[in-house]
């Protein structure tokens, strides 16, 4: 499971304003970084364009997957991830980083925003932590768990019964 971006934007009435963006391209050659980087910058964009504002999509492209949250507030957010990443995670991440976002930066600014020109430094950390969803995630977290358990539980009962 991997997380490859997370992007933040605004949603105009033309067209989607990349506002701040994190990437991990390190499973990528070193000469194919900035490609896929530009890439993903414009396959953000693209979603969020066609996307409706109040909804949530997941997007496949090839091996990978793009989430996308569109608030009523014309805020969006996008999550690029592989066909293994939980969707539930990536909304869930997509949500709180939104939140967060709205919380620290002014509405104002959105609109005529930028990478360079929005304060706002949590998406690296996000995007680090997350690449591992059972431990960012408390619900997965307990799933896990709880596969665990039915695991051992099946081995004890197997063993009881080859006891008798």
């Amino acid at each position: 499971m991997k997380l490859y971006s997370l992007s933040v934007l605004y949603k105009s009435e033309s067209r989607a304003v990349l506002l701040k963006a994190a990437y991990d391209v390190s499973s990528f050659s070193f000469f194919q970084r900035s490609s896929v980087q530009e890439f993903m910058t414009f396959t953000s964009q693209l979603i969020v364009e066609r996307s409706a504002k109040g909804t949530r999509a997941s997007v496949k492209e090839q091996d990978y997957l793009c989430h996308v949250y569109v608030r009523n507030d014309s805020l969006a957010g996008v999550v690029i991830a592989d066909n293994e990443y939980p969707s539930r995670v990536a909304f869930t991440l997509l949500e709180k980083v939104l939140d967060e976002f709205s919380k620290q930066t002014d509405r104002i600014d959105w609109p005529v925003g930028s990478p360079a020109t929005i304060n706002y430094t949590a998406l690296d950390g996000h995007l680090s932590r997350y690449q591992n969803p059972r431990e960012a995630d408390p619900m997965t977290k307990v799933q896990a768990e709880l596969d665990e358990t039915k695991i051992i539980l099946a081995r004890k009962q197997n063993s009881c019964c080859a006891i008798m």
